[in-house]
This record gives C-alpha cells, sequence and structure tokens, in this order.
C-alpha cells in the first residue's frame, strides 16, 4: 500500500516519538518489515520508507543505500519530511580491535569518518566548519542501549526472535560463539576495507576504532545537523583483512537478521 505522509509539526509529540530505523542490507530490513504488522509504504528520492509500528513505537523503516552520501540523504529525509525524533541505524561491519570477533556487536559511543581529510586547511578527519572529528552519541541513550542489548543478545532472547530465532546450528557450522556486546568507536568511510594492509593503516590510524563501516558517521553527522538522537549498532561480519568471512550470504540470514530483530525488540521500547 502506498500512501502520503504528512511530518509531524514541531510541536506534535510524534516530533520525539517516532522513530527512523535504518539498515543497509535488505536481509536486515526484510526481518524488521515482517515483524511490523501495519506498515505503508511511502517512496520518495528513490527510496522505499514503511511507515508504521514495531514493537509498541511508531517507526518509519528504510533501506539507507551503501556509504556515506545514500546514508546521508536518507537520514535527511528521515528528519525532514517524516519529523523522526530518533534514528537507529543496525547494520554489518568489520572488526578492527582486538578481541571482537566475527559475529560480535559493537554499539557506538562516537563515530568518525576515516576517509575524512581537509588537511592542510583543518586537521586530519575533522569535519570542517564544526570544528570535531568524533560525533559523541548521549551517554545515558547508550547505557541504555548497552543494557538493551545484553538482554537482547542471551541464547533465549536470541532463538526465540521472531519470525526467525537464530539456531544453535549455524552459529556452530559458522564457527561463531555467542556474540557480546562492544561499547566504542567506530569509523565509517565510502571504502570497503578488506585487506591486511587497509585494516593495519585503519588501526595505526585511529587505534581505539572498534569496527569499521560505511555509513554510521554519515547518519550522526546529519543527525548532529538537524539535532536529532542517534544509535548505531553493528554487527562483526569479518575482520576487514584478507581472512574476510567465507559464508557471508548465509551469515546474513541465520546471524545478522536475527540479530537485528532481537536487537531492536528491546532497544525500541527503551529510546
Amino acid at each position: 500500500m502506498s500512501v502520503s505522509v504528512t511530518p509531524p509539526s514541531a510541536t506534535s509529540p510524534l516530533v520525539s516519538a517516532r522513530i527512523g530505523l535504518m539498515a543497509a542490507l535488505p536481509e536486515e530490513m526484510a526481518a524488521v518489515l515482517d515483524a511490523m504488522p501495519d506498515e505503508a509504504r511511502v517512496t520518495l528520492a528513490g527510496r522505499d520508507f514503511w511507515v508504521g509500528h514495531l514493537h509498541g513505537r511508531e517507526v518509519v523503516a528504510v533501506l539507507s543505500g551503501i556509504g556515506k552520501v545514500a546514508a546521508a540523504t536518507t537520514t535527511a529525509l528521515l528528519a525532514s519530511h517524516f519529523g523522526v525524533g530518533q534514528v537507529v541505524f543496525v547494520g554489518v561491519a568489520g572488526g578492527l580491535a582486538d578481541g571482537v570477533r566475527v559475529g560480535d556487536v559493537v554499539l557506538a559511543d562516537a563515530l568518525l569518518q576515516h576517509d575524512m581529510d581537509a588537511s592542510p586547511l583543518f586537521p586530519r578527519f575533522e569535519l570542517p566548519g564544526k570544528g570535531l572529528s568524533r560525533l559523541r552519541v548521549d551517554v545515558a541513550a547508550v547505557a541504555r542501549a548497552r543494557a538493551a542489548l545484553e538482554a537482547a543478545l542471551t541464547p533465549a532472547a536470541l532463538a526465540s526472535t521472531q519470525p526467525h530465532g537464530l539456531q544453535a546450528a549455524d552459529l556452530a557450522a559458522l564457527g561463531l560463539d555467542w556474540p557480546r556486546v562492544h561499547q566504542g568507536l567506530i569509523v565509517s568511510g565510502d571504502r570497503f576495507v578488506c585487506t591486511d594492509r587497509e585494516c593495519a593503516a585503519l588501526r595505526a590510524a585511529v587505534p581505539d576504532a572498534l569496527a569499521v563501516e560505511m555509513e554510521g558517521a554519515a547518519v550522526a553527522q546529519v543527525c548532529h545537523d538537524f539535532g536529532v538522537p542517534c544509535l548505531v549498532v553493528r554487527t562483526v561480519s569479518d575482520r576487514a583483512d584478507d581472512a574476510a568471512h567465507v559464508d557471508f550470504p548465509r551469515f546474513l540470514r541465520a546471524v545478522a537478521s536475527p540479530y537485528a530483530s532481537a536487537m531492536l525488540a528491546h532497544l525500541l521500547p527503551v529510546v
């Protein structure tokens, strides 16, 4: 069904109540839509936005597309056209830091564009005109999200996730353990980091980065500009080096998708 949506006014309670849900890959967005009982499609700027409810919250779910520009455009539309009061991004990422394993989850408390370099006019990584390089997430919001993720990623919670729960056999077949939650810096750039050399260079340049992906810092920058809080949560699909995951499609279907469903089921009631 296709409908028109009027964005909430500045005084409407929907400004703070409506949540934008973003994912970069269709498999994760499919899991979200499967759980929405009343989604209605709004097509805008070549994107399908699904307006409805999920876990008792009014949401607008959308596939962002890959890369910073696509993610920034999508976020701007969520803020300006749909009047969301919060953005939650779930997706996959490459692990960088020691101990961040494939199958673990990283919650960003700060985000940085690792390919931003306007030197010598500005220091490397600094966003021109903003005087900062790291976009930090509200401390209290991160604490609530961390507690929700810890509850979501237990064996019992993952096994009961609807419509398709996580199966221990899939973890075993992929050589994965039960997930751990990490909190810290996520870096983003318009480059798929997948070699030992690139991974080592990135770790040297940003030693405290936990994971690397292609959208989160752009989402955070747009949210910063609009004054909209955001959360970025990433499931580690590979180690961002030469040892890429051997069965990525199965990982998406059997692991990342139920993770996304379970995490949103626990996140939405507390954001």
